[in-house]
């Protein structure tokens, strides 16, 4: 039962992009805009242990960026897939 479920949906999903540098630019470029807007979006940025750097972020506000980054482009990347554009 389990098994021709699992052989339905594995001939309707589309296949997912290997990873190449192309992949790891988008990714990293929506990580970096995320860590950057991150100080007006989050509403208490500095509230825990303070990350070293001149970043105005605190550790835990700087791992949920990376986080929501890591989430905006894996979706973008599995969108440009879908579209035929990657």
């Amino acid at each position: 039962m389990i098994s021709s479920i699992l052989l339905a949906v594995q001939q309707t999903v589309p296949p997912t992009p290997f990873w190449n540098p192309t992949v790891g630019i988008i990714i990293s470029v929506c990580c970096l805009v995320m860590v950057l807007l991150a100080p007006k979006i989050i509403r208490y940025p500095q509230v825990g242990p303070k990350f070293p750097g001149p970043l105005p972020l605190s550790a835990p506000a700087f791992v949920g960026a990376m986080c929501f980054g890591h989430v905006l482009g894996i979706g973008i990347v599995l969108g440009l897939t879908n579209i035929g554009r990657l």
